[in-house]
């Protein structure tokens, strides 16, 4: 039995694991199976991040270069652009972003295309998982049917399963190997395999009647946060008219032993899953006629906050009689969250589109971020500004949208001409408060 086989390679570790994607997903779990004795092999289209990985060196802040060196030196893993070369692989994890069309309609441009890639060199006996984040049914509505087409069979001739990634960058308390694994098989060889690959290298695996519920599963963690941070977003714009500070609100709220999560507004949301999942569910949702009002309101509070920041941006200028427009603006922090280099649906990059459409001269300062990159939809072709007492006085107003633990914020305010503040970076600055807005 083909499945009987795989098994005893995944538990002896002897199954050559195949990634597809090596981003903020793929490359994790590189450094998760090779730290479990596995033999990894990283499959990407892009040549430079390949030529990287197989010179040792990482392109992700969060895992270092030595980690790569060293497993690259034992010959436990190597990157390639040859799709051929994952024929070798009893396992490969598919990896791919999952993003919105101009419509916010899912593409399924990279699932597709990338299953249609592993078709061609599909073989008898290997596991097939998805980790990109979907709509519940992708797996056997869009996968399947693209690997059958090779005339091998689901559940006979290849297994087929889904496996979220739950990837949080920059976090420390956990990890990959400690975040447990939900695991949803295609059918019960499927499901038993998928387990038995991620348990071998992950704390626990969680596995899952079906592949449709672990899609559904990741699909409502995302849903859960999208719609707490809408509605703490809306609150603070209400607070802030009502003169009420909403980061001491949800401080005393914090307070109650039970009953009550904090979330914390910003100026958007950011990172690959929140700001695009939950749409990929209101699409489906379309199918069974079943409108999702709850997670679309969601959507349209958190991709309003840019403006809402640039409302508070104008407001602040007027305040000493300059206008938006022809102001020099440097916005503090390009990444999505504090601490990282993952720009992936930032919005600070909304914010800074919207800053230039209104007329202002802007600069970004982000340590991790020295200079952008093209991204699918953005291209903002700018260099990060060094930070001083000097240049912050050039500005004429500093908004601070990601909170990195790198920057000094009494220096920022003490020199600034005027602060925006979207992340309550300065609640512990007590000068020159006079000069602090918050959005």
């Amino acid at each position: 039995m083909i499945d009987q086989e795989l098994l005893r390679k995944i538990e002896k570790r002897k199954a050559l694991v195949g990634v597809v994607g090596m981003g903020y997903v793929g490359l994790p779990l590189v450094r998760t199976f090779c730290a479990a004795g596995f033999k990894c092999l990283g499959y990407d289209i892009d040549e430079k991040k390949v030529r990287a990985l197989n010179a040792g060196k990482s392109y992700i802040k969060h895992i270092p270069s030595q980690t790569i060196s060293d497993v690259v030196k034992k010959k436990q893993f190597r990157a390639t652009t040859d799709p051929n070369e994952l024929k070798k692989a009893d396992a490969v994890l598919i990896c791919v972003p999952t993003p919105l069309t101009k419509m916010r309609e899912p593409d399924m441009t990279y699932v597709v295309s990338t299953t249609e890639m592993l078709a061609t060199v599909l073989r008898k006996g290997q596991l097939i998982v998805l980790e990109s984040t979907t709509y519940p049914g992708t797996t056997r509505e869009v996968c399947k049917p693209i690997l059958e087409r090779t005339g091998l069979k689901a559940e006979r001739d290849f297994f087929l399963a889904f496996s979220p990634e739950r990837e949080d960058p920059g976090r420390k308390d956990y990890t990959t190997e400690t975040i447990p694994k939900v695991v949803g098989g295609l059918g019960p060889k499927s499901r038993r395999l998928s387990a038995a690959l991620y348990g071998s290298a992950i704390a626990r695996a969680v596995s899952v009647s079906s592949c449709e519920v672990a899609e559904s599963a990741k699909i409502l963690e995302n849903v859960y946060r999208c719609v707490n941070i809408a509605m703490i977003n809306e609150l603070k714009v209400l607070f802030n008219r009502m003169g009420i500070n909403v980061w001491e609100v949800i401080d005393a709220a914090s307070t109650k032993p039970f009953g009550f999560h904090p979330f914390y507004p910003g100026p958007g949301l950011g990172g690959h899953c929140i700001p695009i999942d939950p749409f990929y569910l209101t699409w489906k949702a379309r199918e069974f006629d079943s409108p999702t009002r709850f997670i679309e309101l969601a959507g349209e509070i958190n991709t309003s906050m840019p403006e809402y920041v640039v409302t508070k941006v104008a407001e602040g200028l007027n305040r000493v009689r300059k206008s938006l427009n022809g102001s020099k603006v440097l916005v503090l922090g390009l990444a999505y969250k504090k601490d990282i280099d993952d720009l992936r649906e930032s919005p600070s990059i909304a914010l800074i589109e919207l800053l230039k459409h209104h007329g202002a001269k802007v600069d970004y300062n982000d340590p991790y971020i020295p200079v952008t990159h093209r991204q699918r939809e953005h291209n903002l072709g700018m260099r990060s500004k060094p930070l001083s007492a000097t240049s912050l006085r050039r500005y004429d107003c500093v908004v601070i949208s990601t909170d990195h633990s790198c920057y000094d914020y009494k220096m920022i305010v003490r020199n600034a001409k005027l602060v925006v503040d979207t992340r309550n970076a300065t609640r512990n600055v007590k000068r020159g408060r006079d000069k602090i807005v918050m959005a």
